[in-house]
């Protein structure tokens, strides 16, 4: 059940309505019974896995918290060991056994570890790190046991954040589950801008994009330098405003039933360098691995060269946890040598702006700040993106190319076979601008709040945004509905 689909909006207004109309007791009910009708959607067995890792981290908080048999720090181990094998098994195995194929060949050993036909469960990577996450906070003492086991399912695998986030913390969602939430009409205007400002960047900006990219990386050899460059732009667009998308459906339907979910972008493409941009993209799973990986390694307390060490193994982790192919990796451990060079050249940069007088707040350093993190973040695009490192290779190559030829051949912009026509291009160059200068705003300005204090001015966006959606949209007949990005993890 996509989000972006008539089905989702009508089993929201459902549970919506429905929720407020129940007795505060049974609503806890009706969501979790819901929010497994809505993981069914998708494969109806693989329901009994999200139960299974659900009933392993609820048994082992309350082991944890008790200390049984004086064995805490056991408990946490055998919860983080059964869930990360079950992970694996689905996940990373038969990428895993492609590895140890493709070395032992090297070798010559010639070990052949059979692959399995298993279709990776939607969203585990998600539920799975939000259910350690409570069993860690447990094991910390930031958060007592929970005890009701139909409150902590529910947690679990809360409808709205269930399949691509963001990942909550206990101390969030448990807490509001415990709270009787009243119907109230702010919180359905609050709710409801989110959503259609979701819907408006995946339909007109993220599918259609889509064409863009699917047709020129599907086989990049074919084409040219700028071709490559548009795709790759279009992708940094693309995957932002399908994963941000996801976020802000989830944070508006979750509002019109009286939670707040944890902000999960922040205009990251406005980021001044790759670490702000990693402050501001995913928030909630940058804040897990800070908190439950880097921290736990050292974190910045041991020295430089530790904290370079612990930023590689976080953002390798970071990139396995995104898929599990070489691209993603390659793709965690640039990000991380990106950290690594920032942290060594900081002093030679601070000294140079000394030199030069440069004020560090200057507007067009910020500019150039922007534009080069934002250079360095597509440049990593490329192998999230690729089908594979020779794929993300070539593309780099044929770019490469193309920049050292301008002096040469002058720059030309020829875009040719896009997938979409010149008019098309233009019209998401202008939506893409226009929404990024919006999330600025949002940012920022809280546009949000202001449009919902003026009942003229957001109607008006309601009408704009609904109006886009459907002339722009990409659905109907003969229309392939993209799946959001993130599913996949």
């Amino acid at each position: 059940m996509n989000f972006n689909s008539l089905r989702y909006i009508l089993f929201l207004a459902l549970n919506v309505l429905l929720y407020y109309r129940l007795p505060p007791k049974a609503r806890n009910w009706l969501l979790l019974l819901s929010s497994y009708c809505f993981y069914m959607c998708w494969n109806l067995k693989y329901v009994l896995l999200m139960l299974l890792s659900t009933a392993i981290t609820y048994a082992c908080g309350l082991l944890v918290s008790a200390s049984a048999w004086g064995r805490k720090r056991l408990w946490l181990v055998l919860c983080l060991m059964a869930n990360l094998s079950i992970l694996f098994f689905f996940k990373y195995y038969n990428f895993a056994s492609g590895l140890l194929a493709r070395f032992s060949g090297m070798l010559g050993l010639g070990l052949s570890p059979p692959l399995l036909d298993v279709l990776l469960p939607v969203g585990i990577s998600f539920y799975t790190f939000q259910a350690l996450g409570y069993t860690m906070d447990v094991y910390r003492g930031d958060v007592p046991a929970e005890r009701n086991f139909a409150r902590y399912a529910l947690f679990v695998s809360f409808f709205p954040q269930l399949v691509a986030g963001p990942i909550e913390r206990s101390g969030n969602i448990l807490r509001q589950l415990k709270e009787v939430h009243c119907f109230s009409i702010d919180n359905l205007r609050e709710g409801v801008l989110p959503v259609l400002w979701g819907l408006f960047k995946k339909m007109v900006l993220a599918d259609n994009l889509a064409v863009i990219v699917n047709t020129i990386y599907s086989s990049p050899s074919g084409h040219t330098g700028p071709q490559l460059i548009l795709a790759t732009g279009s992708f940094a667009i693309q995957i932002f405003c399908d994963f941000s998308a996801y976020s802000d459906i989830a944070r508006g339907s979750a509002k019109m039933l009286g939670f707040d979910l944890m902000e999960n972008f922040r205009c990251p493409y406005f980021a001044t360098s790759i670490q702000d941009f990693w402050r501001r993209w995913h928030i909630s799973l940058s804040s897990w691995f800070k908190d439950y990986l880097y921290l736990p390694l050292g974190g910045s307390r041991r020295g430089k060269v530790r904290r370079i060490l612990n930023l590689l193994i976080v953002f390798t982790v970071s990139g396995l946890w995104h898929g599990a192919a070489l691209t993603f990796v390659a793709w965690g451990i640039l990000n991380g040598l990106y950290q690594a060079a920032s942290i060594l050249l900081r002093p030679l940069r601070n000294r140079l702006y000394k030199l030069l007088h440069i004020p560090d707040n200057a507007w067009w350093l910020t500019l150039l700040r922007v534009l080069a993190t934002f250079s360095l973040t597509c440049l990593a695009w490329v192998l999230f993106r690729a089908n594979s490192l020779t794929n993300a290779m070539t593309v780099y190559s044929i770019i490469l190319q193309w920049i050292a030829n301008i002096p040469r051949m002058g720059l030309e912009f020829s875009f040719g076979d896009t997938g979409v026509s010149e008019a098309a291009q233009h019209m998401l160059g202008l939506f893409s601008a226009l929404m990024l200068g919006a999330e600025w705003l949002v940012c920022n300005k809280g546009l949000w709040r202001r449009l919902n204090g003026t009942v003229a001015l957001r109607y008006a966006v309601y009408f704009l945004l609904i109006t886009s959606i459907l002339i722009f949209g990409s659905y109907g007949s003969g229309y392939d509905p993209q799946d959001f990005v993130y599913f996949q993890f």
